[in-house]
Order: structure tokens, then C-alpha cells, then sequence
């Protein structure tokens, strides 16, 4: 059995040498490029609306607020500055998202974004947007990169196309920090000892971001508090629970195989499914020896297996907020065939590691 397990280890350890870090690269090099056009057009933004400063910077090598969703598909979440004028409501009315509330008693005009708060004193997500992509689609005009850049139409979200090949959601967002949202109070569940007190307080002041896009949660309902509703979203939270033993690996492992095997009809998974599957796997086994090296088999195969079961139950729950689907508008059958291929290559990686070589 250990020189099974030890077998499997040396094989993923090969593919991740080879096989991912390959990706890895790749992704860095397409990364580089897409970023020049990016703040190329926020730079333009910027000349025509200085509330629309850029946010996009290299620190260490990566760059902030920069999401992968696929090796063709990124997305960039632009800070906006000052928020303070506003309560923050989340009171799981809208699964996901939270509204931003002129507090009682402030004015209006103390608001850099006067002219976005709808009459019931809610600051506007969706007008926001429009504005923003209104002023992307004259940057993109202008841009020294106008050739090689387009606006994607038929869609509220603000995305680029970019020398035909890749495309990039921009997405301006509130960064909070210091605060917890009500719709995440439950976590970190009380009987299960991972993550430690002091990386909870880690995570907790890390925050999380008020995104401006649409939320599959409440497509269908249309009074105007969801349409001026803001997406949770918690990157940086995720990011630093995942830091430690072979966690990092492990995921970048899911990923690659997602990318090679599991880019099927119907889009229904993509890298956050993988991400969020791994904290799910981190409370299953919350000792720090679980995650040792020797144990990288057992947790990618344990993934596999609940990834598996996700799919068939066509259910699969936002890490932080487990009201949230992230299958939602999934359609099933597209569902039913990841479930087929996943348990394909789960076997295929179980009994035979060597053909992770093929993989």
C-alpha cells in the first residue's frame, strides 16, 4: 500500500514538474501581455475620470486583484476608493452579494460616488458599471493597443477581447477590510480545528471585495435592490488559507488537469470550483501532517472523489457562504459529463499513475 501511495506521489510530483509547471509559465507570459493592454486602457480611463484609478500592480512578481479563470479567461478587479459614507448589509435576502446603504443621517454629497446612489439611498453596482464600461469602450478608442483590443458586446459586464485570443473581465470593487460579512458568520465551524485562531484572525482581517457584476444567484429577480447588489467575493481570504504543505501543489495539480480534460461543453467547471474544493479538503483533514508531501495522492484523490459527488448532486457550495451554488445555472447535462470524465481520469490516475504521463 505505501509503495502504492509512494508510487502515485512520485508520478503527480513528475506532472507537476513538468505538466504545471509548464502552465504556470505559459499563464505568466499571457499574463504579461494582457496586463500592458489592460493598463494601457486604464490609463485612459483614468484621463477622462479620475474616480477610475488603475489598481493593477506587479508586487512580487504577481499582480494584485489579477484572478486566472482559465489560461484564455482572466479577470481584474479595480479598487475604487471611499466607502465610508455606507452601512454594509448582507442579510442573506440576496445569496452572495450585499447591498451598500447611504448611512442614516449623511449626506449625498459626502459621497465620491454622488451621483450612483439610487433614490432609496443604495449605492448602485450596476450604475457603476455602466458608467465604467461607457468609459472603457472610449479608451479602447483611443489606446496606443486599438488594433489588438475590443469590447465584447451583449453583456453588462465590462470585458475585453484581446488579439482575438483572451479575454479579460475588468471589474471594479470595494476592498473591505476589517470587517466580516453576517453571510459568513458560521465559519470557522466550531468542532473542526482547522484552520488555527491565529490564521482565522488572519483571514478575518484580510477582508473580503464588493464586486460590481452580475450574480447567477439572482438572475431572474429584477426589483432594484438586486440590481444594484454587490458580488462577495474572498480571493485573498482563500489564497491565505491555502498557504502550507503540499496545498499549493495540490491545487495546481486539479487545475492543470481541469485545463487538459475538463474544458468541456457547457463551462461547468473552472478553476474557483478546484480552488474551492481544496479548502473543503483542508477542514476533511485539518492536521498539518495531512498535508505532508506523502499525502498528496490521498488528497488530490480525495478531491477527485468529491468533485465526483458534487457534479452528480449538480450542488457545489461557496466555501464561505454555503447558500451560494457555485453550479448555479449549470446546465445538467453539461454537469453529467463532467461527472463522467472526472471519474475517468480519477480512475485512470488511481490505478494506473504512470499514465499521468499521457495526461
Amino acid at each position: 500500500m505505501i509503495a502504492a501511495q509512494a508510487k502515485l506521489v512520485y508520478h503527480l510530483n513528475k506532472y507537476y514538474n513538468e505538466k504545471c509547471q509548464a502552465r504556470k509559465a505559459a499563464i505568466a507570459k499571457t499574463i504579461r501581455e494582457v496586463c500592458k493592454v489592460v493598463s494601457d486602457v486604464l490609463k485612459e480611463v483614468e484621463v477622462q475620470e479620475p474616480r477610475f484609478i488603475s489598481s493593477l500592480s506587479e508586487i512580487d512578481a504577481r499582480y494584485e486583484g489579477l484572478e486566472v479563470i482559465s489560461p484564455t479567461e482572466f479577470e481584474v478587479v479595480l479598487y475604487l476608493n471611499q466607502m465610508g459614507v455606507f452601512n454594509f448589509v448582507d442579510d442573506g435576502s440576496l445569496p452572495g452579494c450585499a447591498v451598500l446603504k447611504l448611512s442614516d443621517g449623511r449626506k449625498r454629497s459626502m459621497s465620491l460616488w454622488v451621483e450612483f446612489i439610487t433614490a432609496s439611498g443604495y449605492l448602485s453596482a450596476r450604475k457603476i458599471r455602466s458608467r465604467f464600461q461607457t468609459l472603457v469602450a472610449q479608451a479602447v478608442d483611443k489606446c496606443s493597443y486599438r488594433d489588438v483590443v475590443k469590447m465584447v458586446a451583449d453583456t453588462s459586464e465590462v470585458k475585453l477581447r484581446i488579439r482575438d485570443r483572451y479575454v479579460v473581465q475588468i471589474t471594479p470593487a470595494f476592498k473591505c477590510t476589517g470587517i466580516w460579512p453576517r453571510s459568513a458568520a458560521h465559519w470557522p465551524l466550531p468542532h473542526i480545528p482547522w484552520p488555527g485562531p491565529n490564521r482565522v484572525a488572519e483571514v478575518k482581517a484580510e477582508g473580503f471585495n464588493l464586486l460590481s457584476k452580475e450574480c447567477h444567484s439572482l438572475a431572474g429577480k429584477q426589483s432594484s435592490a438586486e440590481s444594484d447588489a454587490w458580488v462577495l467575493q474572498f480571493a485573498e481570504a482563500e489564497n491565505r488559507l491555502q498557504m502550507g504543505g503540499c496545498r499549493k501543489k495540490c491545487l495546481s495539480i486539479l487545475k492543470t488537469l481541469r485545463d487538459r480534460h475538463l474544458e468541456l461543453p457547457g463551462q461547468p467547471l473552472n478553476n474557483y470550483h478546484m480552488k474551492t474544493l481544496v479548502s473543503y479538503e483542508c477542514e476533511k483533514h485539518p492536521r498539518e501532517s495531512d498535508w505532508d508531501e506523502s499525502c498528496l495522492g490521498d488528497r488530490l484523490n480525495g478531491i477527485l472523489l468529491q468533485l465526483i459527488s458534487c457534479l452528480q448532486c449538480r450542488r457545489c457550495p461557496h466555501y464561505f457562504l454555503p447558500n451560494l451554488d457555485l453550479f448555479q445555472g449549470k446546465p445538467h447535462s453539461a454537469l453529467e459529463n463532467a461527472a463522467k470524465q472526472t471519474w475517468r481520469l480519477a480512475r485512470e490516475i488511481l490505478t494506473n499513475p504512470k499514465s499521468l504521463e499521457k495526461l
